[in-house]
């Protein structure tokens, strides 16, 4: 008997079939039945259904000799189902990896429920994946299972049949089956969460739900969409038999109203001139359904009086007036928006005739705060008190600014004065179109990173990285560069290759990296609790690079797996490149999203290694003198897209996987800290750090803004104080010394405790943090 029978029914899905049952077969919990039903599909879903029973004993192919539809097949499924749960899954869908581990864990955990409700992402034939907007629904704080009268909130999500597993004898019991018709979960989902004496839910992503761009039932134009009505009439029916559930009644009279809107108000879903015929119909289902008791939202009121009336008439000059309006405030405000630019732009000359204001730096950063230009900007504090600073950024940012630093919202009046008459602007992102450097003025443009793939005019033959980049504005831009900060001899050759311009270089070093000369203990501390890490655990900073040629970031590593296989003691700080790439699926706490993390170099320095594939981030890491992995599974298309300066696995800063399983055994065996990682980190420091002395912005502050001519000298590499070591866990052999014995994979090669003592100032941050591990592959 398996622990799960999975239920694909198939009906002209031949174009995503393959992935689907691929999904299923694919996870990491073997203990399953997939059971197929081709609904005598009239395109090769039969044929796609067979190839699969023969390579794969778990698959159980089913041929229906007419079609039944999406219930009446789910129903042939569910007579051949063995296992001790159920999962129903539509052929154009898929499992998300582990998505049946975690369900079996979640059943073990809360007890064998009958019903575990789990939570989906639509992803869009686009690329985009959005997570299910009411997954708060889906907390597992609390007690479990419960019942549906704990948890009334369930009802609010989307009633489908695939986002639960169903214990298969709770199934049987109830005599639960699906009718036909269209919208045939709404009778089965509503009795099962009604009736069901446990229920569990599951807060993680276990499905992708194809949002296709036609040929699916929800945009299919027919009126067949009646359906709707008849499986209401089943919904009440089954009311109408319990008694002990009649408190439900006014809760799914407000849902049906709901949904016959929704139905009603889409366009691609009823026939032309079916609509005043359906909203009869649904003023016949309101009076005769009617349950006073359930709460209306304002929102909702018009559209239940709509039907409550059937206004087919009144809706339409509704919808008319409500598209008048939208196109009238539009143009409204495209004309407004066209005033305030012109307002602006004529503040902006003003401005500009006017004296500068001596003393003033305006600081502009592509995060809207930190990096460079915020490094910079906390040494004119220390160093130029009488200075007076201003950042641009969004309200977000404003809380992270220093007192008395002054706050301005881009695009605003105020913006544009302090652009046209601050003295000094420290920038590391693009000027804002339209800027006009004027006498006096100094611009200092602080590169995002040392060049590993290709960039400035580099990126004219390289047109899917490139995508619109507008190189003349660039070259404009560029020309009104006075200094460029340069953290190395290979970023100072390459940005004055790519960036050709009249401006002056200054190879100082990078100024976000002096933060991890001045860390303290406590510091570090500190950010491992607001990062939620457990004390004594080893932490994985997962920062994958952009691969900006691609419209959907590819997952490069399987976070639940890596950090399942490392063992217990290892976490996983997942770094992804939102919004774009959608959710992170994380399966336990064990792998924590930081994605939206406003302060990269707070992240790194609570870490203890980082894995990398073709980030800048390496370089800034290195300067800690932490462990650096390299992992990465699409060099050549990256290379072939993007274009890299060198090969970083020629010259690496650390170990080089070659694989997940790689990764994972450089982890476990201890060599992503071992004597030859060691020194290969040395030589990357020698060659890509030498100025990473702790004093970067110092010295461009006392260049550029005191005008001195002279500046404080690198202190060597070999002259940093380093730091102490971590402490070993009892029992850990030394670096890259074979294991004694066979000692458990995931046990960590060391338990790093919080630093003791903070540094002395101005002097090496410490090589090993508390106890955090930072994985990324370029982030």
């Amino acid at each position: 008997m398996p622990r799960f029978s999975v239920i694909v029914p198939a009906y002209q899905v031949q174009a995503y079939l393959h992935a689907c049952l691929e999904s299923v077969l694919s996870q990491s919990y073997p203990d399953l039945e997939l059971i197929a039903v081709d609904d005598c599909s009239p395109d090769a879903c039969g044929a796609v259904i067979d190839e699969f029973a023969a390579r794969d004993p778990r698959v159980r192919a089913v041929h229906l000799p007419e079609n039944t539809g999406l219930g009446r097949a789910r129903n042939a499924g569910m007579e051949r189902a063995t296992g001790d749960y159920l999962v129903f899954l539509d052929g154009d869908d898929t499992l998300t990896p582990d998505a049946l581990l975690a369900l079996a864990d979640r059943l073990k955990e809360t007890g064998e429920p009958d019903v575990l409700v789990y939570d989906y992402a639509r992803t869009y034939w686009a690329g985009e994946a959005v997570r299910n907007r009411v997954a708060a629904e889906l907390t597992e704080n609390g007690p479990a299972p419960f019942r549906l009268a704990d948890r009334p909130g369930l009802l609010n999500l989307l009633m489908v049949a695939w986002n639960k597993a169903y214990r298969r004898e709770f199934v049987l019991s109830a005599g639960l089956a699906f009718p036909p018709g269209y919208y045939e979960d709404t009778p089965w989902t509503y009795p099962v969460l009604m009736t069901a004496e446990s229920i569990a839910t599951l807060d993680r992503v276990c499905v992708h739900y194809r949002q296709r761009r036609a040929g699916c039932i929800l945009r299919t134009t027919t009126d067949r969409h009646f359906d709707v009505f008849d499986q209401y009439d089943r919904v009440f029916a089954f009311l109408d038999g319990r008694p002990e559930l009649e408190r439900w009644r006014p809760v799914l009279f407000r849902r049906m109203v709901d949904h016959l809107v929704t139905v009603y108000t889409r366009r691609d879903r009823l026939p032309r001139g079916s609509r005043a015929a359906f909203l009869r119909r649904a003023r016949a289902h309101y009076r005769r359904y009617r349950a006073p008791g359930a709460p209306v939202p304002p929102r909702a009121r018009v559209h239940h009086t709509l039907v409550r009336l059937g206004l087919h008439r009144t809706y339409r000059a509704l919808r008319l007036a409500a598209a008048a309006r939208r196109r009238a405030a539009r143009l409204t405000g495209r004309l407004l928006c066209g005033l305030r630019r012109a307002a602006l732009r004529g503040h902006y000359r003003f401005q500009r005739l006017l004296p500068l204001r001596a003393g003033h730096v305006l600081f502009t950063a592509h995060a809207g705060r930190g990096g460079d230009p915020g490094a910079l900007e906390s040494a004119v504090r220390d160093l130029a008190p009488r200075l007076r600073t201003a950042w641009v950024s969004g309200p977000e940012h404003h809380h992270t600014l220093a007192p008395g630093t002054r706050r301005l919202l881009p695009g605003t009046a105020a913006h544009w004065t302090a652009l046209a008459r601050s003295p000094y602007l420290v920038t590391d992102t693009d000027t804002e179109p339209g800027l006009v450097k004027r006498g006096g003025q100094i611009l200092v443009r602080v590169q995002r990173g040392t060049p590993l793939g290709h960039e400035g005019l580099d990126l004219q033959e390289r047109p899917a990285a490139a995508r619109d980049t507008d190189f003349a504005r660039l070259l404009a831009d560029v020309d009104q560069w006075d200094y460029v900060v340069s953290a190395d001899r290979h970023s100072t050759l390459t940005w004055e290759r790519v960036f050709p311009g009249r401006y002056t270089t200054l190879e100082y070093g990078r100024p976000r990296t002096d933060r991890f000369h001045t860390a303290t203990g406590a510091d570090v501390a500190a950010l491992r609790k607001s990062l939620g890490i457990p004390p004594g655990a080893v932490a994985v900073l997962y920062a994958p690079a952009r691969r900006d040629y691609l419209r959907t970031q590819p997952r490069l590593l399987d976070l639940e797996r890596v950090a399942r296989r490392l063992g217990p003691r290892f976490v996983v700080l997942a770094r992804g490149h939102h919004p774009r790439q959608g959710p992170l699926e994380a399966a336990s706490d064990r792998v924590l999203d930081v994605s939206g993390h406003p302060d990269l170099t707070a992240l790194c320095l609570a870490s203890d290694a980082l894995v990398t594939d073709f980030s800048p981030l390496m370089f800034d890491y290195a300067v800690l003198d932490r462990p650096v992995v390299l992992h990465a599974d699409d060099w050549e298309a990256y290379e072939a897209a993007r274009g890299l300066y060198f090969d970083p696995r020629s010259v690496p800063p650390g170990a080089v996987a070659g694989s997940e399983d790689d990764l994972i055994d450089i982890f476990a065996s201890g060599h992503w800290r071992g004597a030859r990682s060691a020194l290969l980190r040395a030589a990357f420091r020698d060659r890509f750090c030498p100025h990473d002395d702790g004093r970067a912005a110092e010295r461009v502050v006392r260049r550029v803004l005191l005008g001195e001519g002279s500046v404080p000298p690198v202190v060597p590499l070999d002259e940093r104080r380093p730091a102490p070591p971590a402490a070993a866990a009892p029992g850990t052999p030394p670096p890259d010394t074979p294991p004694v014995g066979t000692a458990p994979l995931g046990t960590p090669p060391l338990a790093s405790p919080p630093l003791a003592s903070p540094p002395a100032p101005r002097q090496s941050a410490p090589r090993q943090s508390a106890g955090l591990l930072a994985v990324t592959d370029g982030g």
